[in-house]
């Protein structure tokens, strides 16, 4: 199937490369340059992606962060482009978002979406996140995606890499994949149930000092503190539990909304000692 996709790049970095293998692929390719030439895209709907890599710093300069969006006349509200990150002076920061929510599902094929998710972040990999740029790098990267588990398991192989890169954690030390994969499996499965109508978003902001997860589900959501507690005797053989046992023992902070369908986790590099 022919998928539309359109890329925002201020650096053309990722953008000309993957057109280039997106067409060979047969799909249909448009790119601009800045977050407020996107915003004037009449059929931003119709894209089934749209890929986004800005410098904040730069847009900032050219004075191109627009304002709230709500408003424009084209009906273009903006919802499948990146939030700038809140960063402390002389910080180099950037936003990536990767936007799947109008992916047509008519003819859903997981193995798709997941092929396209692992091109992009192999040449964000290979091109962007060079380990000079990384290393003093503020970035906030999301992914708003319909629910399925093998596209999770992509981008938690890459946020590891890239958290690894900062050296936030130690990849012989860190139990950080456990405490991830459980929170992208538990809204895949528990939150959306499979239903790939109903989408996830994630969205890591990752620096020098510490890395933040927050993922969220279109599901009901649940009440955090009605889990029974695993270390009870009595529920010794029952695994639920479990995976929200081991998120808080991984992890500095952790916090769910009220609705219990959001779930933020913080990993710091020096956590404070209580």
């Amino acid at each position: 199937m022919q998928r539309k996709i359109l890329i925002i790049d201020d650096y053309d970095d990722l953008a000309t490369s993957l057109r280039d293998v997106f067409n060979a692929g047969g799909h249909s390719v448009e790119i601009v340059d800045s977050r407020n030439a996107a915003l004037e895209v009449d059929d931003i709907d119709d894209f089934d992606l749209v890929i986004t890599d800005l410098d904040v710093n730069r847009a900032e300069r050219e004075q191109t962060v627009p304002v709230p969006f709500i408003g424009h006349t084209n009906g273009n509200n903006g919802t499948c482009l990146p939030e700038f990150p809140k960063a402390e002076v002389g910080e180099h920061v950037k936003a990536f978002k990767f936007c799947a929510s109008n992916f047509r599902r008519d003819e859903f094929n997981e193995d798709e979406l997941k092929d396209f998710i692992e091109t992009v972040l192999n040449f964000k990999n290979r091109y962007v996140d060079t380990a000079n740029l990384v290393r003093n790098l503020h970035e906030k990267i999301e992914f708003e995606l319909p629910s399925a588990i093998s596209p999770m398991h992509s981008i938690l192989e890459y946020l590891l890499k890239r958290v690894e890169k900062l050296g936030v954690v130690k990849p012989e030390q860190s139990n950080l994949f456990v405490a991830l994969d459980e929170a992208f499996v538990n809204a895949v499965k528990h939150g959306n149930k499979f239903n790939a109508k109903k989408l996830v978003r994630i969205t890591a902001e990752l620096s020098s000092k510490e890395a933040s997860f927050t993922v969220e589900d279109e599901g009901e959501g649940f009440d955090v503190n009605s889990i029974p507690d695993p270390l009870d005797p009595e529920n010794l053989f029952k695994s639920s539990g479990r995976g929200v046992l081991f998120i808080y023992n991984i992890m500095d902070e952790v916090k769910y909304n009220e609705r219990g369908n959001r779930l933020t986790m913080v990993k710091r590099s020096n956590p404070s000692k209580s």
